[in-house]
């Protein structure tokens, strides 16, 4: 049986769901981090001048590396860009943003998960309650629209409520697209496939600090929270903070699903800095969360690192590496989100509409990429016009014909060969992907 396009009833859905929020105070949570990306533009000669300059030997990167000259930044970046994947690393010299910043255009975005999750979801009239950490005057600026809220006093308040006069915290953002050329040690070499690498000049994320008065308004109100979709624990580099920041937050979960067992609680996935980080907090925090995602990078990295085959164009290798993740990490399943497709993988959902879900993360990232923007509720239909990824519904058919230990729903993605914008396509993903938790009481797919 082959798939059935049900983006535009998911379309709509979400219009209701955002009607229901506004109606009832219910509100998606959503935590930690917030920054302002510096998004550099793609300037094919600029790079052949600065590799020219500064790359001294073969592209590579090593795991847990830091930026810290030119030179390192122009191995570091070449590798990512020559490999075509994204990833996220460390600088610890200003001298380097400012050096960028002199060579290339740039503009100024809003960065972190959960920022770019609530800007997203309020770009559709979805009201949200979120935790930032860079209260600066740029930041709130971007986040400030109707019914984006967080938490001050003891009290629910406008985001522009908290603006404050910190410096922003930077993050450079490095984009290269396919077919792009860069010139290493005389040979022209072509980028295989669009992506981003994130440089981090930036030493408040190393705690991640959480607001207690934003956890306790929380457990407080926890039955008006639908669903909370955390992230930043990447960020964090010394593992006596990282076992400190988890067993704080772990608490946390704990008294809210007390007071609220319907709640879901979404973990999204970051490039950590190390793997024993990244397998630190999936295992510290499996009790608590009931849906970990991530991309198709961080899967095969995971995969790597433990000694499994994953095939990218082969879904019975990823299956076969989701088998391992949730006997490793027993989670209620795995969320993974790629260009061609979007999947749930585990146990059944129960009444969470995880079909929902991952089409509108499709839709909104789709729409992201296809414009450059957080997509308005016109914005996605127009997406509605691209068609359907030719992987996706393959993948698609042979789930249908695989048996399989878990439950699994598949979407495939509108796809787009050339994306305009592969910045924050995840974290939209991730915003949509709520919509699933939020509809749960009122809208089935038929």
């Amino acid at each position: 049986m082959g798939y059935t396009d049900k983006y535009l009833d998911c379309l709509e859905a979400s219009a209701v769901i955002a009607r229901w929020c506004e109606q009832t105070g219910k509100r998606p949570a959503l935590g930690y981090t917030s920054n302002l990306d510096v998004v550099v533009e793609w300037d094919e000669e600029e790079w052949g001048r600065l590799l020219e300059e500064y790359l001294k030997g073969p592209p590579s990167f090593t795991e847990g590396e830091v930026i810290s000259c030119m030179e390192d930044l122009a191995r570091v970046v070449c590798f990512f860009a020559l490999n075509g994947l994204g990833g996220e690393v460390e600088v610890d010299n200003a001298d380097v943003v400012a050096e960028i910043k002199r060579r290339f255009g740039f503009r100024y975005g809003l960065g972190g998960t959960c920022a770019q999750g609530a800007a997203a979801l309020g770009a559709i009239g979805v009201p949200v309650l979120i935790h930032i950490t860079d209260t600066s005057e740029e930041v709130v600026n971007f986040l400030a629209c109707e019914g984006a809220e967080t938490v001050k006093n003891g009290e629910r308040v406008p985001i522009n409520s908290v603006q404050s006069n910190m410096p922003a915290l930077v993050h450079l953002i490095m984009q290269f697209t396919k077919s792009g050329k860069l010139c290493v040690q005389g040979k022209n070499i072509a980028v295989p496939l669009s992506n981003r690498v994130i440089i981090d000049y930036d030493q408040v994320h190393k705690r991640l600090p959480v607001e207690r008065s934003f956890m306790a308004y929380l457990e407080e109100h926890a039955e008006m929270i639908c669903s909370y979709d955390i992230s930043g624990f990447n960020a964090i580099l010394d593992m006596a903070v990282l076992a400190e920041r988890v067993d704080e937050l772990s608490g946390h979960y704990k008294r809210l699903k007390d007071k609220n067992p319907n709640l879901f609680i979404y973990l999204e996935s970051a490039h950590y800095f190390s793997s024993a980080a990244r397998d630190y907090v999936y295992g510290a925090l499996a009790d608590y969360i009931d849906i970990m995602g991530m991309n198709e990078e961080e899967l095969v990295d995971f995969a790597e690192k433990s000694g499994i085959l994953v095939e990218k164009d082969d879904i019975g290798t990823v299956i076969t590496c989701l088998d391992h993740m949730l006997q490793a990490f027993p989670v209620r399943g795995f969320v993974l989100h790629t260009k061609d497709y979007s999947m749930y993988y585990g146990q059944e959902p129960g009444q969470v509409n995880i079909e929902l879900g991952l089409t509108m993360g499709n839709l909104m990232s789709g729409t992201r990429a296809r414009t450059g923007r957080y997509g308005t509720y016109e914005d996605c239909r127009e997406t509605l016009e691209l068609s359907l990824s030719e992987t996706g519904l393959r993948f698609y058919e042979e789930l249908q014909n695989r048996r399989l230990k878990y439950h699994a729903v598949l979407v495939p993605s509108r796809y787009m060969e050339r994306p305009k914008y592969t910045i924050g396509l995840g974290d939209t993903f991730v915003a949509g992907m709520q919509l699933g938790f939020l509809g749960i009481n009122f809208f089935t797919l038929s």
